[in-house]
């Protein structure tokens, strides 16, 4: 009785709020999108500016994954995730949210350094747009060129028939970025590589040890995937994996 108590309640109120008389009284707030002319120029600027923002949001995911270190740490623990045999475990959602953190870790000074000489010194008017966005690409490419080798980054010079630079900022972003993405991918695959090792060798003792004993119809699966967990917990698997990642970016 008090549940339905509750719900005729809960519809006497909806009635009321949506009656004509109360939509009457409470004026309902309204949002109007125009276009129209305008005969300042400053308009349009602000304008564009607005246009150009949005743009950077509805592509911010791609420059954290493309311009960060999030692309090496998610494809490793990956990889760890497939070597083990743990299927779906740890999930997606724990896998991307620790990458996405030790992400933040790791390009902290870098955006403390483009909040540092960029975007409060434009907050504060006291350089321009141009040389904000100068200065905040500046530490970006430091970052991507320390991690990207130089054989990708010729390879895409060579092919947009760029010049040698002489500098961090002769180097455009069209080329440094894809460069930088192939370099990361074969870092991670690297790393990967090694993370299969131990538990590839841990999965054919196993095999060989049923195959000996006659249990050819028991997965191998089955009595490795314990071991392997066992043996990851005994040498700290995580602490050695993120300890890895993270110094492998700080040198």
């Amino acid at each position: 009785m008090s549940v339905i108590l509750l719900i005729a309640s809960a519809l006497v109120i909806l009635s009321g709020v949506f009656s004509p008389a109360y939509s009457q009284s409470v004026p309902i707030p309204s949002i109007r999108i125009a276009i129209g002319e305008s005969e300042e120029p400053g308009d349009l600027a602000v304008t564009l500016k607005i246009l150009f923002l949005i743009t950077i949001l509805s592509i911010a995911p791609t420059i954290l994954i493309m311009l960060t270190s999030f692309t090496r740490m998610v494809v490793v623990f990956s990889f760890l995730r497939h070597a083990m045999g743990t299927q779906q475990m740890p999930p997606n959602q724990v896998i991307v949210s620790l990458s996405l953190f030790l992400t933040f870790f790791v390009m902290t000074p870098v955006w403390q350094e483009i909040n540092d000489n960029a975007l409060k010194p434009f907050l504060a008017k006291e350089i321009s747009y141009e040389t904000a966005l100068d200065r905040a690409a500046e530490p970006l490419k430091t970052f991507m060129l320390r991690q990207t080798r130089k054989k990708d980054l010729a390879l895409l010079m060579k092919v947009s028939k760029i010049k040698k630079p002489t500098g961090v900022s002769d180097v455009p972003l069209t080329t440094l970025i894809p460069s930088f993405v192939i370099s990361e991918l074969r870092m991670a695959f690297q790393i990967g590589f090694l993370i299969y090792v131990p538990f590839l060798i841990l999965d054919m003792v196993v095999a060989c040890v049923l195959l000996s004993m006659g249990m050819m119809m028991l997965p191998p699966i089955m009595i490795s995937l314990p071991f392997k967990l066992l043996l990851f917990v005994l040498v700290d698997g995580w602490y050695l994996i993120v300890g890895s990642l993270i110094r492998s970016f700080v040198s």
